[in-house]
């Protein structure tokens, strides 16, 4: 059993560091680049841009210091990263984006839910 529990470890340990980097860099491109601005336009949610770019880049980084400093702030990171996901999937549903566009949004919901499920919720052997 400590093979599994090796590798459930080692899978956290990639998906945190998958999602503090992707949202670090998609949280800065949310804040400057013009693509963004045009993808937040198209969403009709121009006036949310900024709030978005922040909340992503302050979630990469609560998840880093949260690992190093106190472990439920790394949790709750990868919760809200979670939950504005899962609202960003129901928006590229909502204006009929292709599973192509929504997947990056699947994937980083997922892997935070599972990064949020491993710092909150998951039984210590």
């Amino acid at each position: 059993m400590v093979h599994a529990c090796s590798s459930v470890t080692r899978a956290y340990q990639a998906a945190l560091v998958v999602s503090a980097a992707t949202f670090l860099f998609y949280g800065l491109a949310c804040l400057a680049a013009d693509g963004m601005k045009r993808d937040f336009a198209r969403f009709g949610l121009s006036h949310l841009r900024i709030l978005v770019g922040s909340l992503e880049v302050l979630g990469a980084l609560g998840l880093v210091v949260g690992v190093w400093w106190w472990t439920p702030l790394a949790g709750l990171s990868a919760l809200g990263l979670a939950v504005m996901m899962a609202v960003g999937v129901a928006t590229r549903v909502r204006v009929l984006d292709s599973l192509a566009q929504t997947l990056p949004a699947l994937v980083l919901m997922a892997l935070n839910a599972f990064v949020a499920w491993y710092l909150l919720v998951r039984p210590v052997p």
